[in-house]
């Protein structure tokens, strides 16, 4: 039952279903650039973020991922470069990503702390698919032993960003590139196996002050792909004790059902360094039955340098 499972959950991913192909994040609200490529130099400082995700605990093949991003201002803060790393891996199949990212800043109204951003992304993207490792019981299926190895597939993607103090709104399309995955047989090539679907994300948030000491942080991210429910990520995390902490619930869901439930913890241990962890439970066609939910751990550091008198803090955003 499991290899069956794992084999639905790979053809799903990379097969002509045009299903949702793009890792999910339940920190998507503290991964941003790997979202939007405007997103570059908006918190005003170097940083540097580290997520690491371990989704479906105790299933075999499930999805496991990791990122690492980092952007800074330069120029006077005209520009917002970065740089984003993820490898993702599902079952037989195995993603690496490197991306540089580019931003061009507005500062927008009279105190000009409004800023509208313009972005773009490059990168390589290197794939890896071994549907040999998958042990079929019944051969003779020549699918079933094509394998794409170090498949380079070169891309681009696009983004605006809208933001405050306060709150938050953008648009992207993190990979215009429709690549073609091919597999091999008897070392010639055949037909397509797989085709990277083009991804819209529209992501938003904003602060909220409820109390002295309780702050109120919700986020969205709706991702649209070709042929695949749009799906709709919704977090609310309070800020507790001037900032200190937070804790909230998260929704994976799309407009038919709810895939998995979550809940956020986090502390700023300083003014430049954040942890954050999430649990995530499924219950989209009881496939809680098979797994032991997923764990998501988020690292980040903001580089304020005291030669700058216009970052005294960290954004919240």
């Amino acid at each position: 039952m499991k290899k069956l499972i794992t084999i639905a959950i790979v053809f799903l991913s990379f097969s002509g279903l045009k299903a949702q192909q793009d890792p999910h994040f339940t920190h998507y609200m503290f991964n941003t650039l790997e979202v939007n490529p405007a997103y570059a130099g908006s918190r005003d400082a170097l940083t540097i973020t580290g997520l690491y995700r371990n989704q479906w605990i105790g299933f075999k093949g499930a999805p496991f991922t990791q990122t690492l991003t980092g952007h800074a201002p330069i120029l006077k803060d005209k520009l917002g470069i970065g740089l984003s790393i993820m490898n993702d891996r599902i079952g037989p199949t195995n993603s690496t990503s490197a991306f540089a990212d580019f931003a061009y800043r507005i500062p927008l109204g009279q105190s000009k702390k409004a800023r509208l951003a313009f972005g773009v992304k490059g990168g390589l993207n290197i794939m890896q698919i071994g549907l040999q490792e998958l042990g079929v019981r019944d051969g003779g299926d020549p699918e079933f032993y094509k394998n794409v190895s170090n498949k380079i597939l070169p891309n681009f993607g696009f983004g605006v960003y809208y933001y405050t103090d306060n709150y938050y709104v953008g648009a992207s399309i993190p990979r215009i590139l429709e690549n073609y995955y091919e597999g091999n047989v008897n070392g010639t090539e055949t037909d397509n196996l797989a085709r990277q679907k083009r991804h819209y994300d529209f992501i938003m948030g904003a602060m909220f002050k409820l109390g002295k000491n309780v702050k109120l942080k919700p986020s969205m991210l709706i991702k649209v792909a070709e042929a695949a429910p749009p799906e709709i990520d919704l977090s609310a995390l309070f800020y507790l004790m001037n900032d200190r902490f937070w804790i909230g619930p998260a929704f994976r869901t799309s407009f038919k059902s709810t895939d998995a439930v979550s809940a956020l913890v986090g502390v700023n241990i300083t003014e430049q360094f954040a942890l954050g962890y999430s649990f995530d439970y499924s219950i989209l066609n009881r496939s809680f039955k098979y797994n032991g939910g997923s764990h998501e751990l988020m690292l980040r550091y903001d580089f304020i340098y005291s030669n700058n008198p216009r970052v005294k803090s960290p954004r919240y955003f």
